[in-house]
């Protein structure tokens, strides 16, 4: 059926609700460029002032995920689930390298299609792309072969992935409409629901270091995220977890990896990326039947972190995908080292009060490990270890963090940024618990 783009535009500036057939015919002018971009800029405007019913927002949706390829797992005959995990993103947030084996080691199939960081946040393929030799755009052909012999293939978006989405927030990121419930919930199922998905797990961060810094924000987004992503037939939950300090020690790439490693290796200690991996599995097995509830699904998640299950899935998949084949063994002697390794120290004694996590992710991008534009180039090496909790005890002989750099000026201003990121005090401060809310369709 033909409708008039400015039709659709001016009914939805109306606050009209559209329908199913109005959006579809939207989507496809998106994709095949019979649209032009001030339409969707306006278009784009009239949803962020307007908003969007469920139902129109499942049917945005499902629009921007048929705009492309929709994997098909059914021809592999596999004897588990397919599913994944979503991060709206964070900074040191490490989970997605070792959620997939873990998961995986639990009888799930995760193939985890994920992206590059921009801005403040890091990205799990750059973190990938630090090892050598790592295909994070293979075949269609190795991917498949990887999930079906091995559970988990942690890789990059390809082209034909939802490919209204790429168009459409170009769009949405320059006329400044991004932060639109509706438009952020399509962006992010349409290319989830494109990996052909039994279920899903999002974690809605929240907290200073959040694209939604406020909890009702987050409590939103993860709603619509849930109800929409059900709508569209994948049985989909969400937990919201805490942002106002890093959630590992580390924030860089090959930083990150090496924490990842030796989490799988069981020789890190970190409370707080220990819970939310585990929250975050726990979900994934019980939503898909994998376990009969949450403490079956924490005693499984532990059982196979502890008995190296997940960390020999990690190294086959580093292998299967290009890496070396003693990755998890030997993956000091593979990943890279920045010129500079030197700790910060508190410039007082007291106890840490609060981390402007976002600077923290900023200093990181000062240092060349993140992007400022979606073409810059990363230096894998640099960025931030052993960086200190909320509620430290300081003086001026402790490190805070220890900084990964390529050369003095790049150490002194990530320095500089650091030190005006995490405030001392001389009172305890009040701390979130890892997770903050869980959303289920039936809640």
């Amino acid at each position: 059926m033909e409708f008039l783009p400015q039709e659709i535009i001016r009914r939805k500036r109306n606050g009209q609700e559209l329908t199913e057939q109005e959006i579809a015919f939207f989507v496809d002018g998106i994709t095949n460029d019979s649209i032009s971009e001030g339409q969707i800029g306006a278009f784009a405007m009239a949803t962020y002032f307007q908003n969007m019913t469920m139902n129109e927002r499942i049917a945005l949706t499902k629009g921007m995920r048929d705009s492309g390829t929709v994997l098909n797992w059914q021809s592999l005959n596999l004897n588990g689930p397919v599913v994944d995990k979503h991060s709206t993103g964070g900074v040191g947030d490490m989970v997605s390298l070792t959620l997939g084996p873990i998961v995986a080691a639990c009888g799930g199939y995760v193939p985890m299609i994920t992206g590059r960081g921009l801005g403040h946040t890091g990205g799990t393929l750059d973190k990938f792309d630090s090892i050598p030799g790592y295909t994070t755009v293979p075949s269609n052909q190795l991917f498949r072969d990887t999930v079906k012999e091995l559970g988990v293939a942690i890789i990059g978006q390809t082209g034909d992935l939802a490919p209204a989405d790429k168009r459409f927030y170009g769009i949405r990121d320059v006329t400044s409409t991004v932060e639109s419930v509706p438009l952020i919930t399509a962006s992010i199922l349409a290319k989830k629901l494109a990996a052909g998905l039994d279920a899903l797990v999002m974690d809605v961060k929240t907290g200073n270091g959040a694209f939604m810094s406020e909890l009702p924000q987050a409590q939103e987004l993860a709603h619509s995220i849930v109800h929409v992503a059900n709508g569209a037939g994948v049985k989909t939950s969400a937990l919201i977890t805490d942002m106002d300090q890093l959630l590992a020690a580390s924030a860089g790439n090959a930083v990150e990896m090496v924490d990842a490693v030796k989490y799988l290796r069981n020789e890190l200690d970190n409370p707080r990326l220990h819970e939310v991996t585990v929250a975050l599995a726990a979900e994934m097995l019980t939503i898909t039947g994998l376990a009969d509830n949450e403490m079956h699904a924490r005693e499984k998640v532990n059982q196979v972190l502890v008995n190296g299950q997940a960390a020999e899935l990690f190294g086959k998949m580093v292998a299967k995908l290009g890496g070396p084949t003693d990755f998890v063994e030997n993956y000091q002697h593979y990943l890279p080292n920045a010129k500079i390794v030197r700790p910060v120290y508190a410039t007082e004694s007291g106890i840490i009060t609060q981390i402007n996590t976002r600077n923290v992710g900023l200093s990181v991008v000062e240092l060349g490990g993140g992007r400022r534009r979606a073409d810059d180039k990363i230096n894998y090496a640099v960025g931030l270890s052993d960086v200190l909790t909320l509620g430290s005890q300081v003086d001026l002989q402790t490190p805070v963090a220890t900084i990964h750099a390529d050369s003095e000026d790049d150490f002194a201003r990530a320095n500089e940024m650091l030190q005006q990121a995490i405030s001392i005090g001389l009172d305890m401060p009040s701390m979130n618990d890892e997770v903050l809310d869980i959303i289920r369709e039936d809640g």
